[in-house]
């Protein structure tokens, strides 16, 4: 079953943030605990690690920015 990857809330006030990169290629195999891309909030950039092991499908480009809950990709 797919694990769906979406725009985290990452602080109470986070509303959108802007996915700066991703780290790993489309359709690339990731392992859990990955860095996959950075988010960029109103106060930081994190890396964001993957959540389960399997491969990436990308579903939105980088550099636009999302509302929190966005879909913006999948590992299955």
């Amino acid at each position: 079953m797919p694990t769906q990857l979406t725009i985290p809330k990452l602080q109470m006030s986070t509303t959108e943030g802007t996915l700066a990169e991703w780290l790993v290629d489309d359709g690339e195999e990731v392992e859990e605990g990955q860095p996959i891309y950075c988010l960029e909030t109103d106060k930081s950039v994190q890396e964001i690690e993957a959540p389960a092991s399997g491969r990436l499908t990308q579903k939105v480009p980088a550099g636009e920015t999302y509302p929190v809950g966005t879909e913006i990709g999948e590992i299955a």
